[in-house]
């Protein structure tokens, strides 16, 4: 393989563990309590 194949795979694999880590920090349960809070705020002021 090339190099441009080693910088394909790295960036690649660079962006699956960024999606990977979005997708636990949404999901983990302290942080969704806090970004449930602005939705009822919301709601509220109607």
């Amino acid at each position: 393989m090339d190099l441009a194949s080693f910088v394909y795979l790295g960036v690649t694999f660079g962006l699956f563990v960024i999606f990977a880590l979005i997708v636990i920090r949404t999901y983990n349960k302290k942080n969704k309590d806090k970004g449930e809070v602005a939705k009822y705020n919301m709601l509220d002021d109607d």
